[in-house]
């Protein structure tokens, strides 16, 4: 991979958040809340905070919401303005800064994440990129994790995949890593495996959702036959690029929860009301008063 910079992150977001129904019949996943934010506002943030300057969604037909919320509320912004609320006038004017663009690409069938990734080619083009998966938010005080990420690769001239520790009996449900027992940070990728059962997993270093790519990933994809359900896998793909040229496996700095289940989404939603100065008393006081009710 080259020393270029990274300006494209690439969002897939046409999965249709089955665990969340029935919320999830009229509202993407994506655009659950945590707090005052939608999902996808995260992850959004974290890219831009990274340096990227186009986004560009994977969508399908039937979401609108992702891109609605991105777009201009001419007849709110006016309405907010009439009535003198300049702070949340600011407030949905500051979804994207003036810099950035967003660009929406439509999925025509849901192939696989390794799908999901091909379709951005045409906006990528021959750059190295970023994709993130919203359903993964990762929380930390300092940096942003795909921005550790990013300055690794610019560093290394290097892909950099986001891994984080799981127990084992959990290796069936991601694509695990295999460095070859390298416990340095970041370490060379020699093998990755999807979804692989605990007695044969290589590790127990899981991928999560954050990647940074070199363009050559396109070229693998389109080579990537379909696999269990018809789905093109990303994991394939990175798999054969680190055969090629320098893949590393990067611990993050940051705590990772998992939004796409049910779980994970409550757990999010209590850090950051934690994390939030006009919540934090309030939502501690009522947690306290939650559990003390629940223990008699």
């Amino acid at each position: 991979m080259t020393d270029k910079r990274v300006r494209t992150a690439v969002f897939p977001v046409a999965g249709l958040g089955t665990r969340f129904l029935p919320a999830t019949k009229t509202v993407p996943k994506e655009m659950l809340p945590i707090v005052d934010r939608p999902l996808i506002q995260y992850a959004v943030d974290e890219a831009i905070e990274a340096g990227c300057e186009t986004l560009v969604f994977i969508t399908n037909r039937y979401k609108h919401a992702v891109a609605d919320y991105f777009d201009k509320a001419y007849e709110l912004e006016q309405k907010l303005e009439k009535a003198g609320k300049s702070e949340l006038l600011a407030m949905i004017r500051d979804v994207l800064p003036g810099n950035v663009r967003a660009v929406f690409v439509t999925q025509a069938e849901a192939l696989g994440l390794g799908h999901a990734v091909l379709c951005a080619k045409p906006v990528v083009g021959d750059e190295p990129f970023a994709v993130l998966l919203p359903d993964d938010l990762i929380w930390n005080r300092g940096r942003g994790a795909l921005g550790q990420m990013v300055d690794v690769a610019h560093a290394r001239g290097a892909s950099v995949i986001a891994v984080q520790d799981v127990p084992r009996e959990q290796t069936g449900s991601y694509g695990i890593v295999d460095t070859g027992g390298d416990s340095s940070n970041p370490a060379p990728i020699r093998a990755m495996v999807e979804k692989p059962h605990p007695e044969v997993a290589p590790s127990t270093s899981a991928v999560v959702g954050r990647y940074v790519l070199d363009s050559r990933v396109f070229g693998l994809l389109e080579e990537t036959k379909p696999g269990k359900g018809g789905e093109i896998q990303l994991t394939d793909a990175i798999a054969r690029l680190a055969t090629e040229q320098s893949v590393l496996a990067y611990q993050f700095a940051g705590r990772r929860f998992d939004c796409g289940s049910r779980i994970g989404l409550v757990e999010a939603t209590i850090r950051f009301a934690l994390d939030h100065d006009d919540l934090a008393d309030d939502a501690r006081a009522y947690m306290r008063a939650a559990l003390a009710e629940t223990a008699s």
